[in-house]
């Protein structure tokens, strides 16, 4: 008995002397070697260094800019601005809330092909259905010629629509493309609502349009304003369609002030002023969704009961659908299609479109690759960092995603400068001779701003994907006497390389679409399928743009199909 009781008294310290490997004290909070933090503080400081640059070029800049600015160009500027962000919000919210509750609500033959059909127009940008119905609605465009031949009319001038650049105009087109924004997660949220909570509503006497204002659009405020602020984020960023409608935002006027007038400074300010547009649609959204938490039962919730309809009812219900899907997809790509197909046969492909796709898939394809590197391992931070650094890590390196292209374009200017004279100065001192620009007027700042502005992107899946696995993997992994790294590369990798790959194909997408950015970072004489979009346009040579365009769209499928396998295998799930 003697034995036992002194091998009994020594075995804590025999424990405490033995490393720990079970799961529930994994040293997760480990502390990676000084390259790794000085990776993490590099990133940080290339995600923040645009902020910096722009707020030190425009403070910087002449002080006899800001009355000329604040006399002439703001307060135009920022009344446009205001105008059509308040309206693109109506419009995206009313659309948007009202199609998510028609397809989540009620069942009606077309449904299904309805709830499809309502996020195509994810896969045009804004710049591209403003040049097509430029074209569409133009006084000798066929809309116009054809309404003149039914009215036996002979003069454009007998007949005048009205005229879609203008503010209203803009308003309209850009909420038909961008209400997906707010229609993806209101619906979400709708399906998710439990049914015993909108039955009880009808129990208690309230009718459709009752529980509907009463309980159902109450509970999906957090969707409407998260959905609603990704929208008038990317209004504001839009550059093509607003200048093409005439409309002279803030994002124009940065454009116009930087490349027309040669006012790097004046650019700038302008820009610090949008950027405050920008934090106050942040703050905007977060104020939302101020206190909204629900509770929920353990038990799984019964999902909501669609009320059927039929005849005139179901009828006038597919095609209040149909309207906006029809206006914001299927017009501007039938009509690129049309335009496209009479281009190729008249006239052959474009000599120079060859190389617009080599570089656009060029630069897309390499600021995807890094993307989905730096995603991949920033997501996973949190295990490779500690607990505490990592989610800062995450946060700090999405915030790009935030920042229009203007303001990112002009930001990335004094970095890429200063890198540039570093570069070269170091490249003196050791070899006698300073080499070429390598970031500054070169692709490789067209990379760099789509890193930094995409970045979260693969973030978000990346660190979505890692989240579904499940703990006890890693920590097997650490039990077995594999590290980090090598847990991350030889089991965490693997498991979520389909969500890496669905973030790649988006980051991929943002990239090709992108015109801010590109219109003001992209080598001399390098045209990519947006900027020769672009100048068509501005040329008023709509045809010759048309296959660039109708490129763009179809690359614009992808993530609309990413989003339906990723939504079907959440309903089987």
């Amino acid at each position: 008995m003697t034995a036992p009781a002194a091998q009994g008294a020594r075995r804590p310290a025999d424990l405490s002397a033995r490393p720990r490997f079970a799961p529930w004290s994994v040293p997760w909070s480990v502390h990676l070697p000084v390259p790794w933090a000085l990776a993490a503080l590099a990133l940080c400081g290339l995600i923040l260094s645009p902020l910096v640059s722009l707020t030190l070029e425009a403070v910087q800049g002449s002080g006899e800019l800001w009355p000329h600015l604040l006399a002439y160009v703001l307060p135009q500027a920022v009344a446009q601005t205001a105008g059509l962000l308040l309206g693109v919000g109506l419009v995206v919210t009313v659309i948007g809330t009202g199609t998510a509750w028609l397809v989540a609500a009620y069942e009606f033959p077309g449904r299904r092909l309805l709830e499809i059909g309502l996020l195509l127009p994810l896969a045009v940008p804004t710049y591209i259905v403003a040049y097509a119905y430029l074209d569409l609605l133009h006084p000798l465009g066929p809309v116009q010629g054809g309404l003149r031949d039914l009215l036996g009319l002979t003069s454009p001038r007998d007949l005048r629509l009205p005229e879609l650049r203008s503010l209203p105009g803009c308003i309209l087109l850009l909420g038909f493309v961008l209400y997906p924004y707010v229609y993806l997660p209101t619906r979400a949220l709708f399906l998710m609502q439990t049914g015993n909570l909108l039955e009880a509503a009808r129990t208690l006497g309230r009718g459709p349009a009752g529980v509907f204002a009463r309980v159902a659009l109450p509970l999906a405020r957090p969707a409407i304003a998260l959905g609603a602020s990704l929208a008038l984020m990317e209004a504001l960023n839009d550059i093509g369609a607003a200048e093409f409608l005439g409309v002279r935002t803030l994002t124009v006027q940065v454009y116009a002030t930087w490349v027309n007038r040669q006012d790097l400074a004046g650019a700038a300010q302008i820009a610090l002023v949008m950027l405050v547009v920008v934090i106050g649609l942040v703050a905007a959204e977060r104020w939302a969704r101020r206190g909204r938490g629900f509770s929920g039962s353990a038990q799984r919730p019964r999902t909501l009961a669609r009320q059927p309809l039929t005849g005139a009812r179901a009828l006038a219900a597919l095609g209040l659908g149909l309207a906006p899907v029809a206006l914001g997809f299927l017009i501007p790509a039938a009509y690129l299609a049309h335009a496209a197909a009479g281009r190729l046969s008249r006239a052959g492909l474009p000599e120079r479109l060859p190389g617009e796709i080599l570089s656009t898939v060029l630069y897309a394809g390499s600021a995807t690759l890094i993307a989905g590197a730096i995603g991949f391992l920033v997501a996973a931070s949190p295990r490779l960092l500690s607990r505490r650094l990592g989610p800062g890590l995450i946060r700090v390196a999405s915030l790009g995603y935030a920042l229009p292209g203007t303001i990112l374009a002009i930001g990335l200017l004094g970095p890429l400068a200063l890198a540039d004279s570093a570069f070269a100065s170091a490249s003196t001192a050791m070899f006698g001779a300073a080499p070429a620009l390598i970031g500054l007027g070169t692709g490789g700042a067209l990379v760099i701003a789509y890193l930094v502005r995409f970045l979260a992107v693969a973030i978000g899946t990346c660190e979505a994907g890692l989240a579904r696995l499940p703990a006890s993997l890693p920590d097997a992994a650490r039990m077995l006497g594999r590290g980090p790294l090598a847990t991350l590369a030889r089991v965490q990798l693997p498991l979520t390389w389909p969500a890496l790959m669905s973030g790649a194909l988006l980051v991929f997408v943002d990239c090709v679409k992108e015109l801010p950015a590109t219109l003001l970072l992209r080598p001399l004489n390098v045209e990519t399928l947006a900027t020769h979009l672009y100048g068509e346009a501005a040329r008023g040579t709509y045809e010759d743009g048309t296959v660039a365009a109708l490129l763009i769209v179809l690359v614009g499928l992808i993530p609309v199909a990413v989003l339906l396998r990723l939504g079907s295998r959440a309903g089987r799930a």
